[in-house]
C-alpha cells in the first residue's frame, strides 16, 4: 500500500506540536534545531545564486545568540561585532564580496532570530496559551485564503512572485485570520481564564498576521523564484523543507511577540 507523501511529511511534522505543548527548554531546544536546519536550507538556495554565504559565520552567530538566551540587547553588540569584522573578509579574500556577507548575516537575521520569537512567545505571561496565535493565525489564513481563492479568486495578487495567489484569497485568509484568532481569544477568556489580553486584541492580532503571514509566504516564494528552485529542500516529504513550512510562521511569530510586548504590555 503506497502511502501519500504529505501524510509522511504531516507526521513528521507532528512532534513540533508536542514541542509547543511541552513548552519551555523542550520548545528552545527544538526551536535551535529548526533554525540550524532553516539556515542550512537558506545557504544552500542562496548558493544557487551564486552567493557564498560564510556558513561558518552564521552558524557561530545563531550559536551565540541561543547561548545569549535570546537577549536582544546582546544581539545588538553581536550584530555590530559580526559586521565589524566580516567587513573585513572582501579586504583579505577577494573572491568574497559584501553581498556575501550581507546575505550571511541576512539569513541568520530571517531565520535565526525570528525562529526564536516562537520561543519567546511561549516565555510570557500565559506565554503557553498565547503562543498557539502564531500558528492559528498562519494556518487559518493559509487555509482560508485558499478556499477563497479558489472560489472567488479573479485577480492576481502578485503573479511575478506567486502565480496562484489571488486578491480575492488574500483578503479571505486575512478575515480568516483574525475570526479564528478571535474565537480562540474568546475560548481563553472564558474557559481558561487568560483575562491579560482583551478580546479585541486577538481580533487586531489575526488581522495584523493574516496581513504578514502572507509577507512571510511571499517573501520565501520570492527567494526560492530568484534561485529558480520549487523547494527550500525535499526534507519533509510532500512539503518541501523547514522554510517551505515555516516562511508564515516566522513572520506571525515577530508580529505577535511586538504586539503583546508593546501593546498590550505583557
Amino acid at each position: 500500500m503506497k502511502i501519500n507523501k504529505r501524510y509522511i511529511g504531516a507526521a513528521m511534522l507532528a512532534p513540533f506540536i508536542i514541542f509547543v505543548f511541552l513548552g519551555g527548554l523542550y520548545l528552545k531546544g527544538f526551536t535551535i534545531v529548526l533554525s540550524v536546519a532553516g539556515l542550512y536550507e537558506f545557504y544552500k538556495v542562496a548558493k544557487i545564486s551564486k552567493v557564498k554565504t560564510l556558513d561558518i559565520f552564521g552558524y557561530a552567530l545563531l550559536l551565540l545568540f541561543y547561548l545569549s538566551n535570546n537577549n536582544f540587547e546582546i544581539l545588538a553588540y553581536i550584530l555590530i561585532l559580526a559586521t565589524f569584522f566580516m567587513m573585513c573578509i572582501p579586504v583579505l579574500k577577494h573572491d568574497i564580496t559584501y553581498i556575501d556577507v550581507s546575505v550571511t548575516i541576512l539569513g541568520f537575521i530571517y531565520v535565526g532570530v525570528f525562529f526564536s520569537f516562537i520561543y519567546l512567545v511561549n516565555n510570557m505571561k500565559d506565554g503557553n496559551f498565547l503562543v498557539w496565535l502564531i500558528f492559528i493565525s498562519s494556518w487559518l489564513c493559509d487555509t482560508t485564503a485558499y478556499y477563497t481563492g479558489r472560489l472567488f479568486g479573479k485577480h492576481k495578487l502578485n503573479p511575478e512572485v506567486s502565480a496562484k495567489k489571488t486578491i480575492e484569497g488574500s483578503v479571505g485568509g486575512l478575515i480568516g485570520a483574525s475570526i479564528a484568532c478571535g474565537i480562540y481569544g474568546l475560548v481563553l477568556i472564558n474557559k481558561f481564564n487568560v483575562t491579560d489580553v482583551a478580546l479585541i486584541h486577538y481580533f487586531i492580532i489575526g488581522a495584523v498576521c493574516g496581513v504578514f503571514s502572507q509577507f512571510g509566504d511571499l517573501v520565501a516564494s520570492s527567494i526560492k523564484r530568484h534561485s529558480d528552485v520549487k523547494d527550500y529542500s525535499n526534507l519533509i516529504p510532500g512539503h518541501g523543507g523547514i522554510l517551505d513550512r515555516f516562511d508564515s510562521i516566522l513572520y506571525s511569530a515577530v508580529v505577535i511577540f511586538i504586539y503583546l510586548k508593546f501593546i498590550v504590555m505583557l
